[in-house]
């Protein structure tokens, strides 16, 4: 699916359709986030070095196309939706730095089930900024993918308490909070710019905010490992750039509640790649009910947008 051909989807079955495939391709590629961050992690980068140099990267590798091809579009984006873009950007930059660091303080069970929770702040945002109703299918559907995720953290044991897991358990909600942010501006902004001008500000505005945080906090993108740089232009060419741009590109087709129930599916894709590509893998009976459980969530929540359609 080309980023150009957006707009030639005419018949809305079609769009659907083609909406709801590009969601799980987007979906099964930001899966493999986990292994790379998991990589680089035991190579000694910092969380906020992991974070900056995955939106940088992006941004970099982004940079030459869009200006060549969509520089007229970025340079007539009205002031409003440049501050929109800007809030966007910089909620992006705070949910990956507060989700990536909240995994040093509290285990991963409290971090996987708490940042799980923003399809209930885009829902309830829904009802309250857009007055939008919710199908009570959509709230079971929600239920269920946060009761799933919450199996598959209770899952992991070896992660313990964590050293401060006050300050790690408000960092994952941080991250719940501030990614149901970035899907609704998202929805918003693309209502009014292509995809590739939404991404290229987006992205380039939250590298630069991590750039900046990383800075303060005395952390650095030089002097890495060679298998660190090349562990981040993966998470940047997969899990953002055609991840993360799955996602955006979705938001004009699909409700923002959909995508972010839909984006609960990484846990369940994350688990099943680590089983294939790394050594000493298991899945234990609560992955696999939690899995069970959060992939019938995402077909409720799936067949109401349909019923909706």
């Amino acid at each position: 699916m080309s980023l150009e051909s957006e707009n030639v989807l005419a018949a809305p079955v079609q769009r659907s359709t083609t909406a709801h495939l590009v969601l799980f391709v987007g979906v099964l590629v930001v899966s493999t986030a986990a292994i790379f961050i998991n990589l680089a992690q035991h190579r000694g980068a910092s969380p906020l070095t992991i974070a900056a140099g995955r939106l940088t990267f992006a941004a970099i590798l982004l940079t030459p196309y869009a200006l060549k091809r969509h520089k007229s579009e970025i340079v007539a984006v009205s002031t409003r939706d440049r501050a929109l873009a800007l809030l966007g950007g910089g909620l992006l930059a705070v949910h990956f730095a507060s989700w990536i660091t909240s995994l040093t303080f509290t285990s991963v069970a409290s971090s996987t089930a708490l940042v799980s929770t923003n399809p209930l702040f885009v829902g309830l945002a829904s009802v309250v900024l857009f007055h939008e109703r919710i199908r009570h299918s959509v709230l079971l559907g929600i239920a269920l993918t946060i009761a799933g995720s919450a199996l598959i953290g209770l899952s992991d044991r070896s992660g313990g308490h964590g050293s401060q897991p006050l300050l790690g358990d408000l960092l994952a909600l941080v991250g719940a909070i501030t990614a149901s942010g970035y899907f609704l501006v998202g929805r918003e902004l693309r209502k009014r710019l292509g995809i590739v001008p939404y991404i290229w500000m987006v992205y380039s505005i939250a590298a630069v905010v991590l750039l900046l945080w990383m800075a303060l906090a005395g952390d650095s993108l030089l002097g890495l490992p060679a298998v660190v740089y090349g562990l981040l232009f993966l998470l940047a060419l997969g899990p953002q750039l055609t991840g993360h741009t799955a996602f955006n590109w979705c938001l004009k087709h699909l409700s923002a509640t959909f995508v972010t129930v839909a984006v609960l599916g990484e846990p369940v894709g994350s688990a099943l790649l680590a089983l294939l590509l790394l050594p000493n893998q298991q899945l234990a009976v609560l992955q696999i009910i939690g899995g069970l459980v959060l992939v019938a969530g995402i077909g409720v929540v799936s067949l109401a947008e349909q019923q909706e359609r």
